[in-house]
């Protein structure tokens, strides 16, 4: 039984271990199109996206193989930030970008183009790709690059024209192993939008937090850098010193209704009050910057039995009031959320089903239990259509097919490439199925 990191609608299906590319080509040369085969790595997107009922599901992480060439890694698809960054950052290296989380593969975070706080100067990771091995729908083995069909394709179209076996990607020389970090209060939504309007361009990275239960729309802003040498105390031992462990843990059995509006407003109000009014040059640890939550294992339990889903979405820099409307329709909805991120984006990647846009992405994780969610979202979802928006993939759990569509003008583009490298339509999953991403499905 497989499910993403939101713990919803399970599925079964075959895990197979894939332990090199000649493995994955007979795995793939095997399959069948009725009901197919996925690469899957970490299992850290939110729905169903790495999910395949009554397929085969290829175990990427026991190709997790990497080395370092200069500024180039070359690595194995089921190789880990997490393992990754253990060996580069002691070495003066960090990943292009990062997501929340550190637990994502190289060939995931290339088939889901993810971005992080920097998109806004340095774009998603698929800008830092610069060659891929591809195993196609035929069996072949595809070498592509930036400019190819193949690597549009492959790139944000979360597994679904072939399964990755390696990349190289481009690595951001470090001095240290600290961030230099800002951090600023804001009492409402404008004056926190205003701020990283006015001021994201100085910095490489930016995330704010907003508390989701405020009428107002209050946050905190952190933005900052990577921290030199000359940032840091005198003596400072090592400062390449890289301790990424969790802290703490997650039981394996939480109650339904432990995250509610009274719980959660009790940790936001807490979480609002911690941070400074304002803070300049802080130095802290890239985990506590980039990934605070790895800290908690399993920190998706504290949603109970039944799960949760993350609601994200970008809309052009002119629709930035429909941040404060998706606010106020989850507020409304009572749909607790102690996790609700906003950052900007710069421009997009030029893959057809690569996410970020030019503006603002919301991102609210939302507890499954709550009464007519669907309704609400589905709502939302015509409000980010209209305004010129979409959603994520690799978050989305329920959107449906008309909303993708409506999405992602190029659709009928990454089709045709699909075709050309699946023409059997072996390559399937719960989330293609339920969108019409499969061959043969209605455009």
């Amino acid at each position: 039984m497989l499910t993403g990191w939101g713990r919803t609608s399970p599925t079964a299906a075959t895990l197979c271990a894939v332990h090199d590319e000649a493995d994955v080509v007979d795995a793939v040369g095997a399959a069948t199109p009725e009901r197919g085969i996925l690469a899957r790595g970490l299992g850290r997107s939110y729905g169903d996206s790495a999910q395949d009922a009554g397929g085969i599901v290829l175990d990427m992480t026991t190709m997790s193989g990497f080395t370092r060439d200069g500024s180039t890694l070359r690595a194995q698809a089921g190789a880990s930030l997490d393992d990754v960054l253990r060996a580069i950052v002691p070495e003066g290296y960090f990943v292009p970008v990062t997501p929340g989380t550190r637990f994502v593969t190289v060939g995931g975070a290339t088939a889901a183009d993810i971005h992080g706080k920097n998109h806004h100067v340095e774009g998603s990771f698929g800008a830092h790709v610069r060659r891929m091995r591809v195993v196609t729908g035929t069996g072949e083995v595809v070498e592509c690059a930036p400019g190819s069909d193949a690597f549009a394709a492959t790139v944000g179209g979360m597994g679904l024209t072939g399964v990755i076996t390696e990349a190289q990607v481009d690595l951001l020389p470090i001095a240290t192993s600290r961030m230099r970090v800002d951090t600023e209060r804001h009492a409402d939504l404008d004056a926190l939008m205003a701020a990283m309007t006015q001021g994201d361009h100085q910095y490489r990275y930016s995330v704010a937090w907003v508390d989701s239960l405020s009428p107002a729309g209050r946050g905190v802003l952190t933005r900052g850098d990577h921290a030199s040498l000359a940032d840091l105390p005198a003596g400072t031992d090592d400062p390449l010193a890289y301790d990424p462990r969790p802290r703490l843990g997650a039981p394996p059995w939480m109650p339904s209704g432990a995250l509610n509006r009274a719980s959660t407003r009790a940790f936001n109000e807490a979480w609002f009050r911690r941070a400074p009014r304002e803070r300049r040059g802080e130095i802290t640890s890239i985990p506590a910057f980039f990934h605070p939550l790895d800290g908690v294992r399993h920190w998706n339990r504290v949603y109970g039995p039944r799960g949760f889903l993350q609601y994200q979405f970008v809309v052009p820099d002119d629709a930035s009031a429909l941040v404060g409307l998706a606010l106020q329709r989850l507020r409304e909805a009572g749909a607790p959320s102690f996790l609700t991120v906003l950052k900007r984006f710069g421009p997009g990647h030029d893959a057809p089903l690569s996410f970020p846009m030019q503006g603002w992405t919301l991102a609210a994780d939302i507890p499954a239990r709550i009464p007519a969610l669907r309704d609400v979202l589905d709502a939302l979802d015509g409000e980010v259509i209209a305004a010129g928006g979409r959603h994520y993939l690799a978050k989305d759990s329920r959107m449906s097919a008309q909303t993708l569509s409506a999405g992602y003008p190029q659709l009928a583009r990454w089709r045709a490439m699909r075709d050309a490298l699946d023409p059997r339509g072996v390559f399937a999953s719960d989330q293609a199925r339920r969108l019409g991403l499969t061959l043969g499905s209605a455009p």
